[in-house]
């Protein structure tokens, strides 16, 4: 027979009514509800919220032990998004959206931190146009930063077509070897003063070896950042053979014309539609200062047909994006001033402005006073916008240009 004041039932497991009269003998009633209320029951406390982990690998599979032998529970893919449900020592415990549950080593997943991070990337590059296409040379990830050190996670397959948005350059640094991570101390170059007051002759220590890294986008929206010798930038082979070893940085489609006796197939079937190209070119060499320094126009010789170049300029600091689209001649009193014509627009580094230096962060290349040039094609002739008696702006060249009778050499 219950007494008076015992309570009906325990207020939490492993409490009794006798150890809570002699609480309330001793500690005030107010403070004992408060400290209930913070404990509180197991029943009454807020369910954590769910923790994510998501794929990296290509393809990974869930097993159902951490152990030498065990049983596979389910297959996941690079992207998939994982809840976790256990973590022990290098492995995860997660289950699928499909309900299948299983551990997995947690160096083929990835953090919600490293997915919130190529969310921001994206949203920050949904709004810049792509400068060129290119495709996927082999199985890569992209990066959320440049560098091989950096997070990646979505991984792209071969074959796959991206879109170029910028471009990046740093010290190239082998992810893992032991000169990264314990420097071997070497003999300073003797330079300065130091050489003067030891007489011998001033060493110039070399250049860092560099290499460029691409800010891409590819079919399904991703976004990251890849290194640029995994990639091959888009260009038909009828134009690789004119590129004289230089590395087409970019070709551009201005206008088409009709040859029936071209000799181009396409899908095994003549072909008389052929595509006039505008190409950007560079040396085969990471880390330079602009991304461009040659621009060529590829013409269509309708009596030999084959590809002419019709313009070229050479020994340019240029800088992308290149725009094609249809211009006028505001300054001509020709016929067809006023009439659409192909053209292009691309900028150059003014002659006054220094080179500039990637940054030691981003690795990003971010120029001084450009020079805007656009031209309009005129059947076979590729001619400058600008307004008559007006002196082009001078240009900086990558190269000193070549000093003749007491004046530099003009390149119009």
């Amino acid at each position: 027979m219950m007494r008076p004041g015992q309570p009906s039932q325990p207020a939490c497991a492993g409490t009794t009514p006798t150890g809570h009269m002699r609480l309330f003998r001793v500690v005030p009633a107010g403070v004992i509800v408060g400290a209930l209320l913070l404990s509180g029951c197991a029943r009454f406390q807020a369910k954590p919220a769910d923790k994510y982990v998501y794929v990296t690998a290509k393809q990974a599979f869930l097993r159902d032990r951490v152990a030498a032998v065990s049983n596979r529970t389910g297959t996941v893919a690079n992207g998939d998004k994982l809840t976790v449900l256990e973590r022990s020592r290098r492995f995860v415990r997660v289950k699928t959206a499909q309900g299948q549950i299983g551990w997995m080593d947690e160096k083929a997943v990835a953090t919600q931190e490293v997915a919130d991070a190529f969310e921001r990337l994206g949203k920050t590059a949904a709004k810049s146009s792509a400068v060129g296409s290119a495709t996927v040379r082999d199985e890569v990830y992209m990066h959320v930063a440049p560098g091989r050190d950096t997070e990646r996670f979505f991984r792209l397959a071969e074959g796959d077509k991206l879109q170029m948005l910028a471009r990046a350059t740093l010290p190239k640094v082998a992810v893992g070897s032991p000169a990264a991570k314990r420097p071997v101390a070497k003999p300073a170059p003797v330079t300065g003063k130091v050489a003067e007051a030891k007489g011998v002759e001033a060493v110039t220590p070399p250049p860092p070896a560099m290499e460029d890294w691409w800010l891409v986008r590819d079919a399904q929206g991703h976004t990251g950042w890849i290194y640029s010798r995994m990639m091959d930038v888009e260009a038909p082979d009828t134009l690789v053979r004119y590129a004289e070893g230089q590395r087409i940085v970019g070709a551009y489609v201005l206008e088409h014309v009709n040859d029936p006796e071209s000799g181009q197939l396409r899908d095994g079937k003549p072909d008389p539609d052929i595509p006039v190209y505008v190409t950007v070119l560079g040396p085969y060499k990471a880390g330079l200062p602009y991304d461009f320094d040659q621009v060529r126009v590829f013409s269509w010789n309708l009596k030999k047909h084959r590809y002419e170049t019709a313009f070229r300029q050479k020994n340019i600091a240029g800088y992308l994006p290149l725009v094609v689209k249809p211009v006028v001649d505001p300054y001509s009193h020709a016929p067809n001033a006023a009439v659409p014509l192909p053209g292009f627009t691309y900028r150059v580094l003014a002659g006054e402005a220094p080179m500039p230096v990637p940054d030691a962060v981003t690795g990003v290349v971010t120029p001084g006073k450009l020079v805007e040039k656009t031209y309009r094609l005129e059947g076979n002739i590729t001619r400058r916008i600008i307004a008559p008696g007006t002196q082009a702006p001078a240009e900086a060249h990558p190269v000193p240009e070549a000093v003749k009778d007491g004046k530099k050499k003009r390149r119009k």
